[in-house]
């Protein structure tokens, strides 16, 4: 991995406030801001929770709206939906409270409102093999306050992912989008089951795995990936063994941090192109996709990462030569998915095997190939991989 090689690396201008009861800051965070007028998003299962309340009890003294059924994976009627509600109760920003489907359905929302619709014209295009066209934007966004509910680190990034009612998922990516404040509460996290946060962790490691390899990574990626890395390893088998460990959900939901500001520059690969096809296609949860594709897309990669994978391999203190850190890094990945107990077949997820083939078509159509280290010539690739997962 060398650090001497000419790079691009983005930062944004996210405030992190960690402690527990962050919620507590929440007005605050608001009137810094210079907001008075609010949108509350959250999925039907949030809304039923002690923390909604809480929520809802801060915002008292505010003029605030409220969305609180964004399904999994979004969509593009959710996302016109809240535009139109934000037109009409002239809102000046989006609190996200929950995972990734809230926060880039706030990221669309507010790309629409600067940018205009429909929100598929402001969708990234991927020529194959490698070619991303991302459309500029410089118009101001709607801030965005988010409080993270699971491991995915949407909450950092520029990027999201919308599904359409084709079943194929758009995605989009603008600088402007990242969370202005993200409050991360040990405490609160206890309200979302462990097996959510276990399977999403699942999502950040793969962040921070694909950001070792990525055509995009940097040094400074580097360093943060290869702490995310260690961090997710160390708080979920914490979370895993005592899921009421507040000390636990924190620094689990700190690894998630790390591994969105690895995604928010060096983008993602093979993997994550898998993912989001399985996702959008099956309506299955991101992170039980994350849980099973993981091994199985580094194995596929492995012959092209030697490097990174004897980088993870050290800082995860195994012991391996070169020629066999793929190997261990396999062997750690299936173990730390035995102590999670998080899914590791796709048919225990529902996945119809028959529609496998149309599925590895459809992936070679996701950017997430264009920043892949091993090339993708054929669908056959993708299939075979997708049946060994099945």
């Amino acid at each position: 991995m060398n650090s001497q090689t000419a790079f691009n690396h983005l930062s944004f201008r996210s405030r992190v406030i960690y402690k527990s009861d962050a919620v507590l800051s929440l007005p605050e965070a608001l009137h810094k801001l210079q907001s008075q007028r609010p949108i509350l998003l959250c999925s039907t299962r949030m809304a039923q929770t002690a923390l909604f309340e809480k929520v809802c009890g801060l915002l008292a003294k505010f003029h605030w709206a409220q969305v609180i059924d964004i399904p999994a994976h979004s969509s593009v009627e959710t996302v016109d939906s809240i535009v139109l509600l934000a037109q009409a109760h002239q809102a000046d920003a989006f609190i996200c409270l929950g995972g990734g489907s809230v926060c880039d359905s706030a990221k669309a929302a507010a790309l629409v409102l600067a940018e205009g619709a429909p929100l598929a014209q402001h969708a990234s295009r991927f020529t194959p093999p490698s070619t991303v066209v991302t459309p500029d934007f410089v118009r101001d966004k709607l801030p965005i306050v988010s409080i993270p509910m699971t491991a995915s680190g949407a909450e950092v990034t520029p990027s999201l992912g919308i599904r359409t009612a084709q079943g194929n998922k758009l995605l989009f990516w603008d600088a402007a989008l990242a969370s202005r404040v993200i409050l991360i509460d040990p405490q609160a996290n206890l309200e979302m089951p462990a097996s959510v946060m276990l399977s999403t962790a699942m999502n950040g490691l793969a962040h921070c795995i694909e950001g070792l390899y990525s055509h995009a990574r940097s040094p400074i990626t580097d360093t943060l990936a290869l702490s995310g890395l260690r961090a997710f390893d160390h708080a979920m088998r914490a979370v895993a063994k005592d899921p009421n460990d507040a000390n636990a959900r924190g620094a689990l939901l700190v690894a998630a941090h790390l591994s969105g500001m690895v995604l928010a520059s060096a983008r993602s690969c093979l993997h994550h192109a898998i993912c989001h096809v399985l996702g959008a296609t099956f309506g299955i949860g991101h992170g039980d996709a994350n849980a099973v594709i993981l091994p199985h897309a580094l194995r596929f990669n492995a012959p092209a990462v030697q490097p990174a994978l004897s980088a993870m391999a050290h800082n995860l203190g195994l012991n391996a030569d070169v020629t066999h850190a793929g190997e261990k890094i396999i062997q750690w990945l299936n173990d730390l998915q035995s102590a999670t107990q998080v899914p590791t077949r796709l048919r225990d997820l529902g996945v119809d095997p028959q529609r496998l083939g149309a599925v590895a078509h459809q992936v070679l159509h996701e950017r997430g190939l264009a920043y892949n280290p091993r090339a993708v010539s054929a669908a056959d690739e993708i299939e075979n991989l997708l049946q060994a997962a099945w």
